[in-house]
């Protein structure tokens, strides 16, 4: 019989090391966080004072509760702000993103941005063949070969899915438009 007590450990052979250095403390990044939700609050309570943050004579202004609920949340983000820039805890000194976990995320937040970016000009379904192929053969380290397979794959079934199937109306690019659709 199992014991239930014994843990398995799997190793992640392309994690981030642990000696990677510090881009970023939680101090700095809570300060970032609270100086734009400030910044909204400011945003938010001009432009609910500006349509009006008063009472008629048939009641509250369209602006009046959101305009307060500005100034709670103005006041939120100063305290957090204050809390931040005050703290004495280690927490807040230790790092937020390390060197090597910024590389990662970095990995898929680029190609995905260029996935936005291409998606206008090559259309929904070339964009997404595109980067599920690099996902797959650049990040998962799979033979170039199967990346393309799957997906294309992939893209066919959603093109007969929501174009054929549902007539999804998604943006399109010149191979679909060679194409007539």
């Amino acid at each position: 019989m199992a014991n239930s007590d014994t843990e398995t450990v799997v190793e992640d052979p392309i994690a981030p090391g642990a000696k990677s250095p510090s881009v970023v403390s939680n101090r700095v990044v809570d300060a970032a966080v609270m100086i734009g939700l400030l910044g909204l609050a400011v945003l938010l309570g001009y432009d609910n004072y500006r349509t009006g943050m008063s009472w008629e004579d048939t009641g509250p202004q369209a602006g009046y509760m959101p305009f307060y609920l500005s100034v709670i949340l103005a006041g939120a983000a100063l305290y957090g702000l204050g809390s931040a820039l005050l703290s004495r805890d280690e927490a807040a000194v230790d790092a937020f993103v390390t060197r090597a976990q910024l590389r990662r995320v970095m990995q898929v937040l680029f190609p995905t941005f260029l996935f936005v970016l291409a998606t206008a000009w090559l259309g929904l379904y070339v964009a997404s063949f595109l980067l599920i192929s690099g996902f797959m053969w650049g990040i998962g380290r799979i033979a170039i070969w199967q990346s393309i397979l799957t997906a294309l794959l992939l893209t066919a079934v959603m093109f007969f899915t929501f174009q054929l199937a549902f007539e999804v109306i998604l943006p399109k690019g010149p191979l679909e438009a060679a194409f007539g659709y």
